[in-house]
């Protein structure tokens, strides 16, 4: 569930987000959600849906009873599982932290907490509207009031030291629980950072710097016991989010909203699915034909074995072979598997599968590459 909407734009964010100022009719809005969710079952029906996950854009910015309403929706046309998994992306600002309460009372069990960083300056210059100190209280309260919370930091960021980063890191993992997100901050196009990065005002880490950052998380994370099951995600045995596993494991999953994307098997056929990305143009879409559809199409066996490569090397746990050849159509090439492995990037598992190590995670899109090559 994509809600597009944010307060104001980080300098980094390369996501499907607006600022919109002026009235907004967000009933209106979200009657459109559950017209693409009713369209989207006639599509793929009798289906148990395991997951729900609202993302943004900051879908804590949504009335609670809106977030009701579209999960309402999905039970009506879907059956629940018993132990779905309602997880709902939120900001560590005051006015959104008076809503957890009512957003747990909607059926939300998991919330997701956008932190960034546990640093002042370097909250202001990654454009948040929060504190260190309003980042601390929300996700405190969260945990007394979420089942399940998880938060995210961006690292790796510009002129920060390792040592910098160590005691940093150290102090998030003291405040958190069973979970936590830390990303390397990257340059997308598009992005304020993208400018000053490309006019020579913004000094990002090199490759060798990089990879010492993502080295030292591991070790922290692994001896704090949050070890990574996906390359940037942490999370105690049992406590990963499983939304995301059905990303990395390949699996289906309905993409409902403006720019949302969708993997569907229709009659055994894999479709890539998304939607129109300009909130307003695709509500008129949605009005107008049920759906928001922009793209709609069959995936090729070539296609989704490398989607299979590009999303299932991110886990710990690696991919299989024998999935990949029944998805493909065509072997992973052995003599390309040894060279990895020569090289100390890739390894098998005792169960057949085939993982991406420490080091090669470091260089992953180049192993996908030549994998897929």
């Amino acid at each position: 569930m994509h809600w597009p909407f944010c307060a104001a734009k980080c300098p980094y964010c390369d996501f499907n987000s607006h600022v919109h100022r002026g009235p907004f009719d967000e009933d209106a809005f979200v009657e459109n959600y559950i017209t693409e969710i009713s369209q989207t079952a006639i599509l793929v029906p009798d289906r148990t849906v395991k997951s729900i996950f609202f993302g943004g854009g900051t879908p804590s910015l949504m009335q609670p009873q809106s977030v009701e309403k579209i999960i309402n929706a999905i039970a009506t046309k879907w059956q629940l599982a018993n132990d779905v998994e309602i997880t709902l992306e939120a900001n560590p600002t005051s006015v959104e932290r008076e809503k957890f309460q009512a957003i747990q009372m909607a059926g939300v069990n998991r919330v997701s907490l956008g932190v960034q960083s546990l640093r002042q300056g370097p909250l202001e210059k990654l454009g948040r509207l929060h504190s260190v100190e309003d980042a601390i209280a929300a996700v405190k309260l969260a945990q007394e009031i979420f089942p399940r919370v998880s938060y995210d930091l961006i690292y790796a960021r510009p002129e920060q030291t390792l040592d910098e980063w160590r005691d940093e890191l150290n102090e998030a993992l003291d405040l958190a629980r069973e979970h936590i997100s830390l990303y390397q901050l990257t340059i997308e196009a598009g992005t304020r950072y993208y400018d000053l990065f490309h006019a020579g005002k913004l000094k990002m880490p090199d490759a060798e710097l990089s990879a010492q950052f993502y080295e030292l998380t591991q070790e922290i994370c692994e001896a704090r016991g949050l070890p990574a099951y996906e390359i940037s995600n942490h999370a105690e045995p049992g406590q990963e989010s499983q939304h995301n596993l059905i990303y990395w494991h390949y699996g289906e999953y309905a993409g409902i909203g403006p720019g949302a994307h969708g993997r569907l098997l229709i009659e055994g056929q894999r479709h890539a699915t998304s939607t129109e990305r300009m909130p307003f143009k695709w509500a008129e879409y949605v009005s107008q034909k049920g759906d928001g559809f922009v793209e709609f199409e069959a995936l090729s066996k070539g296609e989704q074995g490398d989607e299979y490569l590009l999303m299932g090397l991110r886990l710990k746990t690696g991919i299989s072979p024998e999935r990949f050849e029944k998805l493909s159509g065509i072997p992973l090439r052995q003599e390309q598997i040894d060279h990895l492995k020569e090289i100390g990037f890739v390894e098998m598992l005792a169960n057949g599968n085939l993982r991406v190590t420490d080091q090669g995670f470091t260089v992953l899109d180049a192993v996908v590459a030549d994998l897929a090559a």
